[in-house]
C-alpha cells in the first residue's frame, strides 16, 4: 500500500454473530470500503459505531444466506464439486442416517464436529 492510500483493508466479515467482532470489522478496514454482517447477531442486541467512520464513506451491510442467488448459484457449485475444483468432501466431519439426527446434534453442540451430513438411507 502507498503513502497516498487509506490505511486499513478493503474487505472485512462479521461471520459468527458477535457485535464487538463487528464493530472490530468496521473499525479495520479502509474509507470507502463496505463491511459486511454475515453472522446472526441475537435479536434486539445493538451495535454501537464511532459516527466519524461514516464521514469517510464506510458502510457496513448485512447479508442473508450469504446473498446467494439459489437458482444461479448452486448449479454452479454443484458443476465445480462434478469438476473436482471445489473439495466439499473435506468439510464434512461426520455421515450418518436421518435417524442419527439427536447424535449430530449432541456432536455438534460438544464441538466433536463440524459438519455432519444426514442421508435418507
Amino acid at each position: 500500500m502507498s503513502n497516498n492510500q487509506p490505511r486499513g483493508v478493503d474487505y472485512s466479515f462479521e461471520a459468527i454473530g458477535n457485535k464487538q467482532l463487528l464493530q472490530q470489522s468496521f473499525y479495520c478496514f479502509a474509507p470507502r470500503r463496505v463491511c459486511t454482517l454475515v453472522g446472526a447477531i441475537p435479536t434486539g442486541q445493538k451495535v454501537e459505531l464511532l459516527a466519524g467512520h461514516f464521514y469517510v464513506e464506510k458502510q457496513i451491510r448485512g447479508c442473508f444466506m450469504g446473498s446467494n442467488r439459489f437458482h444461479v448459484d448452486m448449479p454452479r457449485y454443484l458443476d465445480l464439486y462434478r469438476q473436482g475444483r471445489l473439495n466439499l468432501d473435506d468439510m464434512v466431519s461426520r455421515r450418518g442416517r436421518l435417524e442419527d439426527v439427536n447424535e449430530a446434534f449432541r456432536a455438534m453442540a460438544a464441538g466433536e464436529v463440524t459438519r455432519t451430513v444426514l442421508t435418507f438411507d
